[in-house]
């Protein structure tokens, strides 16, 4: 008996212990999750570097990169077009090609759109309507906001409408089309071959003025276009522009396919 109320005795005492200055798993847990905040903290200033990280002139900073590499890909455009026109005049002083391979050659290039090309042409100018737009004819709902933006179909079917009634070039903004050439729009911005534009978007083809408008006229897409022109004040304007000169297309020719997964 006595061995056993000196080991409760113990035991009592032992738990005292415990309570006053033991193991605590609350305490440790308060620790943990101030260290955590202290952490956050940390890496919240760090990130900020002493600024606001939900301003606004941080969410530029995107754009402001991607027009950085929209300028740096036209450089790189206007390099590689230079070095391509002396290639050319070092090949022609002695390739060992006859005159007529020649001009073969020359007749291959412009068609492939890396000569410069002058002609008649016209120019077809699309931009924006108004943010404040309201629907301008009866019987039709007020705007959404996708309704006043140029979108990628639009480009594509002046493209399409252009090339169909014999355009012999097109330069879109200031790039001229090729046949892997590909318009593409993300938001209301046209990414074309790695540069990026703003509208108003400027579509120059060179070719038969008359024929090229009329093609424009009986496209159907367009016709489509045209009431959201007439409705909510997209914008578009063709102009003839007399005898112009397309530059060449100064891009890389490399082509890019899709490839089976092995």
């Amino acid at each position: 008996m006595s061995n056993s109320a000196d080991s409760n005795a113990t035991g009592s005492t032992g738990s005292d212990q415990a309570r006053k200055g033991g193991f605590r798993p609350v305490r440790v847990l308060t620790v943990g999750v101030f260290a955590l905040a202290g952490l956050l903290f940390f890496t919240s200033f760090n990130t900020a570097k002493g600024t606001d990280i939900r301003s606004d002139d941080n969410l530029l900073k995107l754009s402001d990169l991607i027009q950085e590499r929209s300028r740096k890909n036209k450089e790189l455009d206007e390099a590689n077009a230079s070095s391509r026109d002396q290639n050319e005049k070092l090949a022609e002083r002695d390739d060992g090609s006859t005159r007529a391979q020649d001009d073969k050659l020359t007749g291959l290039e412009k068609d492939a759109g890396t000569r410069k090309l002058s002609g008649k042409a016209i120019t077809v100018t699309l931009n924006d309507a108004p943010p404040n737009a309201t629907a301008k004819l009866p019987g039709y709902p007020e705007p959404q906001p996708d309704y006043l933006v140029i979108h990628q179909q639009d480009l594509q079917a002046v493209v399409n409408a252009l090339w169909k009634s014999g355009a012999q070039g097109i330069k879109v903004m200031d790039q001229r089309l090729i046949s892997t050439s590909a318009v593409r729009c993300v938001g209301n911005t046209l990414i074309l071959q790695g540069r990026v534009y703003s509208p108003p978007y400027k579509i120059q083809a060179v070719g038969d003025p008359a024929k090229m408008q009329q093609g424009l006229a009986d496209s159907e897409a367009i016709q489509n276009y045209m009431v959201y022109v007439n409705v909510y004040g997209l914008g578009w304007k063709v102009t003839e522009d007399g005898t112009v000169t397309l530059p060449g297309y100064s891009g890389t020719v490399d082509l890019h396919y899709a490839k089976p997964v092995e």
